[in-house]
């Protein structure tokens, strides 16, 4: 007889039924080929009192595994394993993993793209000079919380609760292409809109829609690490250009234009991702001109056009877009915190149509609840109140934070107060080696980039101000300093 009393762990003060656990180990143990096919198993009150439990839980056990056909009862005969199923040679010893043990190691062979393996940035109520991120604590969350419940509440009646639109829910549709239509000028109707899961899903959508494998995607030097991410997984060929105090330069796009048909730029034109400087009216006019003349798509990324600080904010390219070669995408992550996974994109109806159908077999929809209740926001003025309040105090912090910055930091860092935005672009005296730098910071209770997104040749970082109130930003500077004078 096999020593089930070995083979079969109890553990009495487990939340899983006695009666389950002892069902469990049996299939496992078949599963295994320690127990085989055709094997007579003890009788209930034998077995009961091998495992030391009742013969009920037994009988439950084993009227379980005769449910799931790993055991059939033969008349007058007893419970066997059932004969059906497949030979299985029982495994040596040492390649036994223990009951129940996490797996590491697919049995099977599979391909990872070792191009995504690089970390995801992670938030936290950390001290830390960030990649931009907005001030969570002063985002209107109650407005939120009560949009949210009435959305719970009004769910069944306005079909919030069943599967929905794949471009995003109805209302939020409507109230966001208001708000971009007045706001940023965009000639759009709700056939221009798509609602997705922050702006990395945008882009995806747009770069799978749109550029095919070996096709030729142009960004900067110093660009979005995250959507070249996106285009080299697509299989497209990424080319740069230089980066200036002016942003992308245009007439090195159109030098390779010349040499080499261009599917797609991809431009962040109000504040330049990382270095935040503004695209100046010429270049926008001219890249236009370059999209018609050549047929390339503008991917045109406004992530914080929400925020600016010494004139108006300068209309996005899509506004002036009478060749219809711009894809805008934005977010709301920076206007209320990221946690908030909504973003969007807006295109000629056509390309919306395909990237919905795309979008259904990787998402289906967003979260139609929460969509609602953002739309709600919008509807109530919650929204753009808080974005005029947020307004003027990331306004503020800006200015501390620059002139903190130039006093305490001016020998060691260049860098220019930015128009608008979140973040300051950093560039570090060679002396700093900038990794070394962000571990001294860290160790001292203060997060910042070393700056590895953006090419350590560059030994230059984002230092974000949004998420830092006026204290925190006097504490971040100070471990800044220190660490910078070891």
């Amino acid at each position: 007889m096999l020593p089930f009393a070995t083979l079969l762990n109890i553990d009495k003060s487990l939340a899983t039924p006695v009666f389950l656990q002892i069902a469990n180990g049996l299939s496992d143990q078949i599963r295994r080929g320690v127990v085989s096919a055709g094997t007579q198993l003890p009788g209930t009150r034998v077995m009961s009192e091998l495992l030391g439990v009742h013969r009920k839980t037994v009988v439950a056990a084993y009227d379980e595994l005769l449910s799931q056909g790993w055991l059939e009862a033969k008349q007058s005969r007893g419970t066997f394993v059932s004969a059906k199923l497949p030979d299985i040679r029982p495994q040596s010893f040492r390649t036994v993993p223990a009951p129940n043990a996490p797996s590491q190691q697919p049995g099977y062979r599979f391909q990872a793209n070792p191009l995504l393996s690089l970390p995801a940035s992670k938030g936290s109520n950390a001290l830390a000079f960030d990649d931009g991120f907005p001030d969570v604590r002063i985002a209107p969350w109650e407005a939120l919380s009560r949009a949210y419940r009435t959305a719970l509440r009004q769910g069944f009646r306005k079909n919030l609760l069943f599967y929905g639109e794949t471009t995003g829910e109805p209302s939020l549709r409507t109230t966001l292409c208001d708000y971009l239509r007045d706001s940023r000028a965009l000639p759009i109707t709700v056939d221009n809109l798509l609602i997705t899961r922050g702006t990395m899903m945008a882009i995806h959508l747009a770069v799978q829609c749109i550029v095919a494998p070996g096709e030729v995607v142009v960004v900067g030097e110093v660009s979005y690490a995250s959507c070249n991410l996106i285009i080299r997984e697509r299989g497209a060929q990424l080319l740069t250009v230089p980066v200036d105090e002016y942003g992308i330069d245009v007439e090195a796009i159109a030098r390779l234009c010349e040499k080499q048909p261009v599917r797609m730029v991809y431009v962040t034109p109000h504040h330049q991702h990382p270095t935040t400087v503004i695209m100046p009216a010429e270049r926008r006019v001219r890249l236009l001109q370059l999209a018609q003349q050549y047929g390339f798509c503008i991917l045109e990324d406004d992530y914080d056009y929400d925020f600016h600080y010494d004139s108006s904010p300068i209309l996005p390219l899509a506004a002036a877009d009478p060749g219809r070669h711009v894809v805008y995408v934005g977010s709301l992550s920076k206007v209320f915190s990221p946690a908030l996974r909504i973003g969007y994109v807006v295109a000629p109806a056509e390309l919306i149509n395909a990237m919905a159908h795309f979008r259904r077999i990787i998402d289906r929809q967003g979260d139609n609840l929460l969509e609602a209740a953002v739309a709600t926001l919008f509807r109530d003025g919650d929204m753009q109140r808080h974005l005029r309040k947020a307004q003027k105090i990331y306004h503020g912090r800006r200015d501390l934070f620059c002139e903190r910055l130039k006093t305490e930091l001016g020998h060691w860092i260049e860098f220019s107060r930015p128009t608008g935005g979140l973040a300051v672009w950093a560039r570090f005296d060679p002396v700093i080696p900038l990794a070394k730098l962000a571990q001294r910071c860290r160790e001292r209770g203060l997060w910042l980039s070393d700056g590895t997104p953006y090419g350590i040749h560059l030994n230059a970082t984002r230092l974000g101000f949004g998420s830092v109130n006026e204290s925190e930003i006097a504490q971040g500077i100070d471990i800044l300093k220190k660490a910078a004078s070891e």
